[in-house]
C-alpha cells in the first residue's frame, strides 16, 4: 500500500527562494520609492498573471488601493515570508489556486490602518494575519474583508507573527488530532529543521512530549543539533543513524513513538514507520523527496499502523471559523521561535 505527496524539493525550493528574493530586490531598487502620502490610492505588489517559474512570472506592479467599504479593513503589511506553498501555488501545482492574476504570498502580518463602519473585530493599530491561504500578502497595503483576517497579539516578535498561521498551526494540529498523547510520550519526525519541524519541537516540549528529530547529514551537523536542542529537541539523529542496526536498542531508554510526522516521503518515511510503536500513526504533510510513502503489508497487518495525511487548508474548511482564534491563541501562547526563515519586510 502506498500514497505519495510531491511538493517542492528542498534544494529546488532554496534556489527558487534566492531567485525570487534577488528578483524582488532588483525590482525594488529599480523603481521609484513608494510614498503612501504622495500616492495614497496606489500600492505595490508582487503579481503573477500565469503559472510558472516564480523567478520569471512574478512581477512588481503598482495596483490601485480599493476604497474601504463598511465591512472592510485597510491593512499595511509589515512582513511576509516565502513558504513552499507560495512557490507551489505560483507554479500551479498546489491544492488551492487563486484566480489569476494574483498577488503572491499566503502568510504575513499587517497593521490595521482603517476600518469600515460595520467592523467590530479589529481596530486601527491592531495586528492581523490571513484567515485562509490565497489572500496575497506580498504587497505594501491592501483592503480586505474583515472575515478574511484574524487579529493576533502585537507583543510577539514580528517574524513570529508573520509566520504564525501556517507552520506552527500545522504542528499544533498534528500533535493534537491524531493520537491522544500524554506527557512522557514520544514523537518522531523527519525534516526536523523545517519550519513545521522546529514548531513541533517547541510545542511538544511545552506539552511534555519527548521528540526524536531526524535530519539529513551535513558538514555542520553538530551546529544544527545544538540549535534544535536549544529549541527543546531531546534527540537529533541523521537519516543514516536512523537506519543503523543499533537503533533497536535506542527505544529501550524511551517509549517507542506513537506518532510520526512525515514531510519527506521515500526511504525517510519508511524508516519512521519502522520505529513507530504498534497501533501508531504516521501523518504525512509534505513530500520533499518527491517519492511515494511505502508501508509493508506486515506493518499494516501485524503492527496495525495507520497512515494519515494533513493539510491545514482542509482542516480550516472542516472546522468553523470560530475555532481559529482559539487555535491561534493556543499556538501564540507557546510563541515558537522562528529561525532560518526567509521573511520580507514591507517597504513603504
Amino acid at each position: 500500500m502506498w500514497g505519495c505527496g510531491a511538493l517542492l524539493g528542498a534544494r529546488t525550493r532554496s534556489r527558487l527562494w534566492r531567485e525570487v528574493l534577488v528578483a524582488w530586490g532588483r525590482r525594488w531598487s529599480a523603481a521609484a520609492p513608494y510614498s503612501a502620502s504622495a500616492e495614497p490610492s496606489r500600492v505595490r505588489a508582487l503579481v503573477y498573471g500565469h503559472h510558472g517559474d516564480p523567478a520569471k512570472v512574478v512581477e512588481l506592479k503598482d495596483l490601485e488601493l480599493a476604497a474601504v467599504g463598511g465591512s472592510d479593513v485597510h491593512v499595511r503589511m509589515l512582513a511576509a515570508p516565502i513558504n513552499p506553498s507560495d512557490i507551489n501555488m505560483i507554479q500551479g501545482n498546489y491544492g488551492l489556486l487563486p484566480k489569476l492574476p494574483a498577488v503572491g504570498g499566503n502568510e504575513g502580518v499587517g497593521q490595521v490602518v482603517a476600518v469600515g463602519s460595520s467592523v467590530t473585530g479589529v481596530k486601527p493599530g491592531d495586528w492581523v494575519i490571513p484567515a485562509n491561504a490565497g489572500l496575497g500578502t506580498w504587497r505594501t497595503e491592501a483592503v480586505f474583508s474583515e472575515e478574511a483576517l484574524i487579529g493576533v497579539p502585537s507583543d510577539i516578535p514580528l517574524q513570529s507573527a508573520a509566520t504564525l498561521s501556517v507552520n506552527p498551526c500545522t504542528a499544533y494540529r498534528m500533535l493534537m488530532d491524531f493520537e491522544q498523547l500524554q506527557p512522557g510520550d514520544s514523537v518522531i519526525q523527519n525534516a526536523s529543521n523545517s519550519g513545521v519541524g522546529q514548531a513541533v519541537i517547541q510545542i511538544a516540549a511545552a506539552l511534555g512530549l519527548r521528540t526524536v528529530n531526524v535530519v539529513r547529514d551535513r558538514p555542520d551537523i553538530q551546529k544544527l543539533t545544538d540549535r534544535l536542542k536549544s529549541l527543546g529537541a531531546e534527540h537529533v539523529l541523521t537519516e543514516e543513524e536512523l537506519r543503523k542496526h543499533e537503533m533497536k536498542n535506542f527505544f529501550k531508554d524511551m517509549p517507542q513513538p506513537r506518532l510520526a510526522l512525515n514531510c519527506v516521503g521515500g526511504k525517510s518515511s519508511t524508516e519512521l514507520l519502522r520505529h513507530l510503536a504498534p497501533g501508531g500513526t504516521m501523518v504525512t504533510y509534505g513530500g520533499m523527496a518527491k517519492q511515494p510513502v511505502i508501508a509493508s503489508v506486515s506493518q499494516l497487518i501485524f503492527k496495525d499502523l495507520k497512515l494519515r495525511g494533513f493539510w491545514l487548508s482542509q482542516w480550516k474548511k472542516d472546522h468553523s471559523p470560530g475555532r481559529r482564534p482559539t487555535r491561534l491563541r493556543e499556538v501564540a501562547r507557546n510563541r515558537p521561535k522562528v529561525t532560518d526563515t526567509k521573511t520580507v519586510r514591507s517597504r513603504t
